[in-house]
This record gives structure tokens, C-alpha cells and sequence, in this order.
């Protein structure tokens, strides 16, 4: 009676805590936040404090003046700067959940598949001190096979690549568990990064991550489509690093794809890994049902296809695959008591 007494009166949520974006999925409400995982400190005579979060915050990533520390506290899906994703983590649950309860809410957060107990806990205590009254974690790849509509519960073998901004997970799930799963440090960070250094060596210019992300939504593909009509060119400016002063260039599509061959093909050699090792029974079901992408790194252009001829299997892309994870996550809490079984606490 006294936990059914909570539970109305809680806003209960669900937190995809990205490299990249973070998500927050609100019980009976659905998605109500999605934000650039940014945090900007200012420093005073105390040392520093909260400034800017979200969007208003990436806006300075790069253009600060030395008072102010604008970055992204998580790297490769975990906590990389303690304090800053604390206080970024408590101003998304304040500005969700705006005190409109009496108790705190219980939390469901993703975590990396491949992270370790240090890094599951850094997480979990940053949720813990948000306020949180309960934290409980589910791995990434779970959450992103809920999200995407796998029968992932069926004694039937699914196949789940998820593409963030920090890592790409790959899992094989069935009877409601992951069977086999593989995380690699390779996401849309790493294809910014790939940009970035490729511009650098090709062209000696230097760029920033704003300007590689903008290159890799506008142009990106992981390989030319001679079929392609849309946009196959972009212009950037940088820094010339020979004369030191602001230069424009034309990009196009082939070079891109050029530099992002080697975290592709991280990727490729990933899935291929998992193949590998898994019961052929379920290597059966996946020659079936095929390989579904999510995360925010499966709408680079013909990723999909790619990896289709790499493993000769059906690759399809979800829908709304940004939105995977998240939704995922917001399944479990609108079904609690049914798939509480995915969920885990780190001792």
C-alpha cells in the first residue's frame, strides 16, 4: 500500500545518459528532455560552479574565455568528469521533475555494456545524489532492443547494434537476456574525431568538433553511392596551419568517406566477432531476422548497406533510432513490475 502511496505521487524517469545527447523519458508522459550531454562551469573566488547546461552550453564548447570551462563530462558512454556530470545530471532531473512530488523519483539509467563496476557506480551515485529515491541501471544494448521493438523476451535470437557517441554495443538477446554482447569505444565521437584529423593531414587546416559534426550530418556516408543525388559537397572554414590564418575549402562526399573507413570498419570487425562466437541456433535466428542499427551513428548514410555486405545479412535501420534507447528505457518503468528483471543495482 505505501509503495503504490509512493509511486503516485512520483515522477518516476528514465535517463539515457549519452556521450553525446542525454534523454530523460518521464512515466506516462514520455520523452520531455533531450539535450547536448554539455556542462559549462564558472570559476569565482569558491572555485568553480554550474553555468550552463544542454544547448546553451555546447554554444560555447570551444569559444570561452578562460573563467568559464565548457565540456562534455561524459566520454565513451561513462562519466569522464565527476562533478561536472553530477551537476548536469541534477539540473535535467530538477528541470524535469520541478519538485511536483513529495518523494524523489526512482530512476532507471543506461549504462555501456562494456563499462566496468567503477564506472556503473560513478554513474549510479551521480543519480543517488540528484536526488533520486531509488537508481536502477539497465545495459544499453537491452534498452535499445526494447526501444526498437525486438521480441527480445521470445525464445528467438535478435540482433542489436547501437551507435552513440561514445560506443557502439553489440549484442545478441533472447528469452528476455543478453547471450553475448561486445562493446567497442567507437561512435560519432570517433567519426567527429576521424574528420577532424583527416582535414588536418589532407589539408592542413584545423577545425573544431562543431564544425567535423556539421561536415559528418551534412555529407557524412560511410561509402559513395554512385546512385547519390542529395548534397555531395560542403564548404568549411578553419585555421591554416601553415600561415596561421582563417582559410574556406570545399569538402566532398568521397573524402569523407575516406576518413571514416577506419572506425567503420571497427565496427564491422566487431559485429563480425559476435557472429562468431554465438550458438548457431541463434546464428539461424539472425539469418532470419536480420541485424536492426539504432543509436544516433546508424543514420550515417549508407552505414546500413555496408554492413549488409560485409555479413551478407539483412541490416535494417529503426525508426527514430536516436530515440531507441530512451524509449526503451521508458518501457521498462511503464511496465515495471513485468520487466524489472533487465534492471541491476551496482554494489
Amino acid at each position: 500500500m505505501f509503495n503504490k502511496l509512493i509511486q503516485m505521487f512520483s515522477s518516476d524517469m528514465g535517463i539515457d545518459l549519452g556521450t553525446a545527447n542525454t534523454l530523460v523519458y518521464v512515466k506516462n508522459k514520455g520523452v520531455v528532455l533531450n539535450e547536448p550531454s554539455v556542462v559549462a562551469l564558472i570559476r569565482d573566488s569558491s572555485g568553480y560552479k554550474p553555468y550552463a547546461f544542454g544547448q546553451e552550453a555546447k554554444m560555447m564548447l570551444g569559444r570561452t574565455p578562460s573563467e568559464i570551462d565548457a565540456k562534455r563530462p561524459m566520454k565513451d558512454g561513462v562519466i569522464a568528469d565527476f562533478r561536472g556530470a553530477e551537476e548536469m545530471i541534477k539540473h535535467f532531473i530538477r528541470s524535469v521533475h520541478k519538485r511536483r512530488s513529495f518523494v524523489g523519483p526512482l530512476i532507471i539509467v543506461c549504462v555501456p555494456s562494456g563499462s566496468t563496476p567503477v564506472e556503473r557506480r560513478a554513474i549510479q551515485e551521480a543519480a543517488e545524489s540528484a536526488g533520486a529515491r531509488e537508481v536502477f541501471l539497465i545495459e544499453e544494448p537491452m534498452a535499445a532492443a526494447i526501444g526498437a521493438g525486438l521480441p527480445v523476451t521470445e525464445p528467438k535470437g535478435s540482433m542489436i547494434v547501437d551507435i552513440g557517441g561514445g560506443t557502439t554495443e553489440v549484442a545478441v538477446l533472447s528469452l528476455g537476456g543478453i547471450v553475448h554482447a561486445s562493446s567497442v569505444r567507437v561512435g560519432g565521437d570517433k567519426f567527429d574525431e576521424s574528420i577532424i584529423s583527416y582535414i588536418r593531414r589532407t589539408h592542413n587546416l584545423l577545425i573544431g568538433e562543431p564544425t567535423a559534426e556539421r561536415v559528418k550530418k551534412e555529407i557524412g556516408t560511410a561509402k559513395v553511392s554512385p546512385e547519390a543525388t542529395d548534397k555531395n559537397h560542403v564548404y568549411i572554414k578553419g585555421r591554416d596551419l601553415i600561415n596561421g590564418i582563417p582559410l574556406e575549402i570545399k569538402l566532398e562526399q568521397e573524402s569523407i568517406a575516406e576518413s571514416l573507413s577506419e572506425p567503420i570498419n571497427q565496427i564491422i570487425d566487431t559485429v563480425k566477432n559476435v557472429l562468431e562466437v554465438i550458438p548457431p541456433e541463434l546464428s539461424s535466428d539472425i539469418a532470419e531476422t536480420g541485424i536492426m542499427l539504432t543509436g544516433g551513428g546508424a543514420m550515417l548514410r549508407n552505414l546500413d548497406q555496408m554492413l549488409k555486405d560485409a555479413t551478407q545479412l539483412p541490416v535494417y535501420v529503426a525508426e527514430q533510432p536516436l530515440l531507441c534507447v530512451v524509449r526503451g528505457i521508458g518501457q521498462v518503468l511503464e511496465n515495471f513490475n513485468t520487466l524489472r528483471y533487465v534492471l541491476f543495482k551496482q554494489d
